[in-house]
């Protein structure tokens, strides 16, 4: 399949060249204030439960993989210098770079990288061989280059509760779910930052990350996706990514009859996003009725997103006992409550009941996904498993292949997608060298600041 969900980095990749020569020369030194919503309270990249925007920020900070994914969407070399495919696909070698050291002096050796590997893919059989990585599957793989990319498959050293990286900054002061405090590791394999320290402030909503921007109290910070016609309107200089978070509504279990997927879809069919875009969201995002984004799959357009209030009713009419559902959303997220109370009204004009809740414990759930790559089989499973469903078996190269899954996916009625949005952010003038990644998180390794002459 053609990588159509790195055909926007081809365009943007010659506005980057060209601002960047643009720029003075980079100045070493200052500390760069960051907050964000996330709010992990662990460090290791292989806890899945902790995966967010702000989370893969953080990791990029502290780790590094494998392989990287360069501007264009193709896999160059990060911590293995080489790697190559025997097998049909089945198994991978990865060469590892020499002379890499963890923050705590300790060389990189294939057998920890190993194990690290090992701890985040429970599922995959990985061994070391002399100074390689070796990644053996039952089937055959050809996109895990690009996998082991992904931030989860960081590698660390672990040691009883500590985890230590070979990245570009080491912890200075971390206070789970709050604060982190980073400063530069000097002896970074790639050379060593600009920045003299990073301060993270975690668990901070939209609001709060704009008072303390505009009280100078934080250099970048998170944009919430209904504030973004404003900013740009205003000409505050946002830095928006391609659209990578889904939100959806996500059912707790699967239909268990008919009748049940019968109001499932019904309730699919009465949801106004035309509205709720142009009022919730002040014209943000992309109405979607797929789990990608079109510029990943290609195909996303195809599902269909339009209101059918008649045909929603007629599938009312036709189940004879119909449930009061509760739905849910997180309650320190705005945007979430008011999407779950405006479909609440929208499926009322259907005959159904909707009981919106801030609980733990509800039929569904207004939630947002991130996709985690560009790459359209990988961002598929991994929109699946956040949504507790099996992955696909299949990575074949054909496009209708994909839709398939898709198609089978949805199926079910588990899931019913609305949105795609993309992720925005806000920084000082004198903030250089970041850059938003295809995944939505922050690039801040060759950040620096502008030093204001007097």
């Amino acid at each position: 399949m053609k990588r159509i969900g790195w055909r926007w980095l081809a365009t943007s990749s010659v506005l980057l060249v060209a601002l960047a020569q643009a720029e003075t020369r980079p100045q070493y030194g200052g500390t760069l204030h960051v907050t964000m919503r996330a709010a992990p309270v662990t460090l290791d990249p292989a806890d899945r439960s902790q995966d967010s925007f702000g989370g893969r920020s953080i990791t990029s900070l502290l780790f590094d993989t494998l392989v990287v994914i360069d501007d264009s969407g193709h896999p160059k070399s990060g911590l293995a210098e080489a790697w190559q495919a025997s097998h049909g696909n089945q198994r991978w070698e990865f060469r590892l770079r020499q002379g890499v050291k963890f923050l705590d002096g300790t060389p990189l050796t294939a057998d920890i990288a190993a194990a690290s590997l090992r701890e985040s893919n429970a599922g995959w059989n990985v061994s070391s061989s002399g100074a390689s990585v070796v990644i053996e599957q039952e089937v055959a793989d050809p996109e895990l280059p690009a996998e082991v990319a992904l931030p989860r498959n960081a590698i660390a050293k672990r040691d009883m509760s500590n985890v230590v990286g070979t990245g570009p900054f080491h912890v200075v002061d971390w206070q789970a779910g709050k604060k982190l405090t980073l400063a530069a590791n000097e002896e970074y394999w790639r050379g060593r930052p600009f920045l003299g320290e990073i301060e993270i402030e975690m668990g901070r909503s939209f609001r709060d990350q704009m008072t303390a921007f505009e009280l100078r109290k934080a250099d970048l910070i998170e944009v919430a996706p209904e504030q973004t016609h404003r900013f740009i309107q205003e000409g505050r200089g946002l830095t928006t990514s391609p659209r990578v978070e889904l939100l959806a509504l996500v059912f707790s279990r699967d239909a268990s009859s008919a009748q049940e997927k019968a109001l499932r879809q019904a309730l699919a069919l009465s949801v106004e996003r035309g509205s709720i875009r142009s009022v919730l969201l002040q014209g943000a995002g992309e109405p979607t009725g797929s789990l990608l984004p079109t510029w990943v799959s290609g195909y996303g357009f195809v599902f269909p997103t339009q209101t059918d209030l008649q045909k929603a009713k007629q599938l009312r009419a036709d189940v004879r006992s119909v449930p009061n559902w509760t739905i849910g959303y997180d309650s320190n997220d705005p945007l979430s409550r008011l999407v779950a109370e405006r479909v609440a009204l929208n499926a009322k004009d259907a005959g159904l009941s909707l009981q919106p809740s801030a609980g733990s414990t509800t039929d569904l759930r207004v939630m947002r996904i991130a996709i985690a790559s560009g790459d359209p089989w990988i961002a598929m499973n991994d929109v699946l498993g956040q949504l507790g469903m099996p992955a696909t078996k299949s990575r074949g190269s054909a496009l209708e292949e994909l839709y398939g899954a898709e198609q089978v996916a949805l199926t079910g009625g588990r899931v019913i997608p609305l949105f795609h949005l993309p992720q925005s952010y806000l920084s000082t003038p004198n903030s250089k060298g970041w850059k938003v990644q295809v995944d939505g998180s922050l690039d801040l390794t060759r950040a620096w600041l502008e030093i204001s002459k007097p």
